[in-house]
């Protein structure tokens, strides 16, 4: 399982290498460029699933799917 993924900003492109929380989603992350706050897209559990290089811990482990319903 992999714990980072590159987040690129929708706004202004800008990409941060975060690790990710592996007992929760994360529902917000703010960019440090533009300060614009992302939110999952729709059918997406998190940030990391919609704007990552890598999708969750959870979703990794087990597939499709939401993680944290």
């Amino acid at each position: 399982m992999q714990l980072e993924s590159t987040l690129t900003c929708p706004s202004c492109g800008h990409q941060a290498t975060e690790t990710m929380p592996t007992d929760a989603c994360q529902f917000f992350y703010d960019c440090q460029r533009c300060r614009a706050r992302l939110k999952p897209k729709p059918g997406d559990c998190c940030v990391y699933c919609s704007y990552g290089t890598m999708p969750c811990p959870p979703i990794q482990t087990d597939g499709k799917g939401m993680c944290c319903t």
